[in-house]
């Protein structure tokens, strides 16, 4: 059975990630405070409930949030046929904060291929108020929504932020990530890359 170039691509860009995701694995083992539990008690506390994370090689859960600039309503069942960096966040998660700069180096290196979407989704319970200028204050460009009602983190399994979940263009889970991680690595940028060439992923 003849494997196509475009497959081999998608199975290369998957086992990068899941590389990515065994490194993340051992890096949190060591660094505890890479993952951040979201306080209990405090007036941004969300609850996450009881359901298990989603894994990967999951269908990725529909969604329609509010852009934070625009106003706009997005889902991501718009977006199919796009590659998805999706990052579940808060502006008082200090993690969160500590991985935010190289999420924007990634927006930088790949926010010229049309096909590639990250979208940071606030867990902020003050919605706009606090987000907007917290975005403004550190230039960060890519799209924010809000979901003050923890829409995306019951959905998702999410347990603390940040979360991240790479999204394949026919809106499979392809990469699960707790906690922060360096998003401006070469091996990232690449295993997307070889997603966003694959036709088929």
């Amino acid at each position: 059975m003849e494997i196509s170039n475009k497959t081999l691509a998608l199975a290369g860009a998957c086992l990068v990630f899941a590389a990515l995701l065994l490194f993340g694995a051992s890096y949190e083992l060591s660094h505890p405070h890479a993952v951040s539990v979201l306080p209990s008690g405090s007036g941004d506390s969300v609850e996450t409930g009881n359901a298990p994370p989603v894994p990967a090689g999951d269908i990725a859960g529909d969604f329609k949030l509010e852009d934070a600039f625009s106003g706009e309503t997005v889902s991501l069942s718009s977006l199919k046929g796009k590659v998805v960096f999706l990052n579940v966040w808060a502006t008082w998660c200090g993690p969160c904060r500590e991985e935010m700069p190289s999420m924007e180096t990634l927006y930088d290196e790949l926010k010229t291929n049309k096909d590639f979407i990250m979208i940071a989704v606030s867990q902020d319970t003050k919605g706009k108020s606090a987000v907007v200028p917290y975005v403004e204050k550190n230039g960060y460009h890519f799209k924010i929504l809000l979901d003050p009602e923890n829409k995306v983190g019951d959905s998702y399994g999410v347990s603390g932020v940040p979360e991240t979940f790479i999204i394949d263009r026919k809106g499979r889970i392809v990469a699960h990530h707790m906690g922060a991680f360096d998003w401006s690595r070469p091996d990232v940028k690449e295993a997307l890359q070889q997603l966003l060439s694959s036709k088929e992923s």
